[in-house]
């Protein structure tokens, strides 16, 4: 299973490594997460749990899991390896590049099973979950980076 986001924003490439890599804070941004805990911190590295809700009009599902996140803002990327919860061993990447319009911003979700599982994730969870998650995701960073702009 692999989805893929992309977006252009209109800002600076530190502030949307900053918006994208700062987890913590993202319960107090994005409206769909409900929590971030740093479980084992570090500059480069740390695990963290997350939750946040995908919403089907009145039904709020959660999706609960935690994952090892790398930190290169060097490279503009930031990954993510999924070790709990449903999408366990599920690779998460972010890259961040200069464009002469702006930073293209992309998630590439990544899940190699062969169980019916995975099957399950290919054809309905990646679609429906991860890909329309990650897409509210980089939509609402592309909307404060670009509000800080105009100000």
């Amino acid at each position: 299973m692999q989805t893929h986001n992309s977006v252009v924003i209109d800002g600076d490439l530190d502030s949307v490594y900053n918006y994208a890599s700062q987890v913590e804070k993202w319960p107090q941004i994005l409206p769909h997460y409900r929590r971030v805990d740093i479980l084992e911190p570090g500059a480069r590295e740390r695990l963290v749990s997350m939750h946040c809700i995908r919403a089907f009009g009145p039904i709020h599902w959660p999706c609960k899991w935690r994952a090892k996140q790398n930190l290169s803002p060097e490279d503009g990327r930031i990954l993510f390896s999924h070790v709990s919860g449903p999408a366990k061993g599920m690779k998460v990447e972010w890259k961040l590049n200069r464009t002469p319009k702006g930073i293209e911003t992309s998630i590439h979700h990544d899940l190699q099973s062969k169980t019916p599982w995975g099957r399950l994730y290919a054809g309905f969870i990646g679609p429906v979950f991860i890909q329309a998650i990650a897409g509210q995701t980089l939509n609402r960073i592309k909307a404060l980076v670009e509000s800080e702009v105009k100000e």
